[in-house]
């Protein structure tokens, strides 16, 4: 068994691909990376770490690599003969890897099971916008090649922290993971991924896992760098961090009980048990590592306007989760882009302006009001 996986990252070796690995399947990496494909490919094996309580080490081996940018074809032969396609590259470069995928089901011979394709990312349908990127540039020809694979949307979770700078081609992680899928699309013939689990409705595992890991990972990373504070456990040993951080959730976990009935004494254990993570001191990991791509992180279906709007419209409360955005205003990082870019529009732009722009909120949404006067208390602060 072969699976192809876009993204050789951490995420890519230290998660997905570790346990494509452990199902049995070769894998190999694809990446834009050349230092990071040379690296892939001079050795047989590297390590995952996982540190803090119950954390062993796991050695992964049967993998190689190949360079998406160099050599795009041998990527197209590789998925037209694979039984799987993971990406983990974010979700703004789906678009980028569709057109080696469709080339890859125009060249796969029809009598070979439907490619099994999954996008790993932080967002809700991802799979589904994978889709629609390869059937946009399939055109007419996407009828023949819908038949030649099947699509599952996913919800994965695992921190994987910046790295040793010289970890080489290992990689740091947490013990704690969760891969879930939705199980209708294989008819019966799920991939073989050992410790993930199949679901009717992944709506639910996603939204919470969107609504409470990635809310209260970023809205510890904004609070702790408007604090000047730099590791993430380190910033969650403030109290008035941590209790920020946890009024936040409880908004977000409202919004979960109300739209999908989750038990709210289930919610609860599940947010202490995302804090407990968080707070790992093993874990080296940085404010600015989680805070970076400050404007994606603002925009509207994600995770802090996406479940505050929701809350708005179901009339909860939405108070400590403005809040959250208003921290998220004070993200200033040289080195990342989108929070020069953050800089820059709260600089230029009317208050309505940039919530408008940044947030997709239309003003007649009612959740508009708070979060222009946050962000014009931010301005004139």
């Amino acid at each position: 068994m072969k699976a192809v996986h876009f993204g050789a990252g951490n995420i890519g070796r230290g998660f997905v691909g570790l346990l494509l690995h452990e199902g049995g399947y070769e894998v190999v990496f694809s990446d834009v990376s050349a230092g990071l494909v040379d690296a892939i490919n001079a050795v047989d094996s590297y390590t995952v770490h996982e540190v803090g309580d119950g954390g062993t080490d796991v050695v992964v081996t049967g993998f190689r690599a190949l360079n998406s940018a160099e050599d795009p074809q041998a990527v197209v032969d590789e998925i037209a003969s694979a039984d799987v396609v993971t990406t983990a590259v974010g979700p703004t470069i789906l678009k980028f890897v569709a057109p080696l995928i469709r080339a890859g089901l125009a060249q796969r011979d029809e009598t070979l099971a439907p490619l099994q394709v999954m996008a790993c990312e932080n967002a809700i349908g991802a799979t589904d916008q994978l889709r629609a990127h390869i059937e946009e540039q399939a055109g007419d020809d996407w009828a023949a090649l819908s038949a030649r694979a099947v699509f599952a949307n996913t919800a994965v979770d695992r921190i994987v922290p910046g790295q040793p700078a010289d970890a080489g081609v290992d990689v740091v992680v947490e013990p704690f993971y969760e891969w879930a899928i939705e199980q209708a699309p294989f008819a019966g013939e799920p991939p073989r991924i050992p410790g993930a689990h199949f679901v009717d409705d992944l709506a639910p595992y996603i939204e919470r896992k969107l609504f409470t890991v990635n809310t209260g990972h970023a809205a510890t990373a904004y609070y702790g760098a408007r604090a000047g504070i730099e590791r993430i456990s380190d910033a969650l040993a403030s109290p008035e961090i941590a209790a920020a951080v946890s009024a936040t959730l409880a908004e977000t976990s409202a919004v979960l009980i109300a739209k999908h009935e989750f038990a709210p004494d289930e919610l609860a254990r599940y947010r202490e048990t995302i804090l407990s993570r968080f707070r790992n001191p093993a874990l080296p990991d940085t404010v600015w590592r989680v805070g970076r791509q400050p404007l994606r992180k603002l925009s509207r279906h994600e995770r802090f306007v996406g479940p505050a709007a929701e809350a708005a419209e179901r009339g909860l409360s939405t108070e400590a989760l403005v809040a959250t955005m208003g921290a998220a205003l004070s993200f200033s990082s040289p080195e990342d882009p989108e929070a020069v870019e953050l800089q820059r529009l709260l600089s230029t732009k009317s208050a309505a302006a940039f919530t408008t722009e940044v947030t997709g909120l239309e003003p007649q949404h009612p959740l508009f009001t708070a979060v222009r006067d946050v962000v014009a208390a931010h301005q004139s602060a």
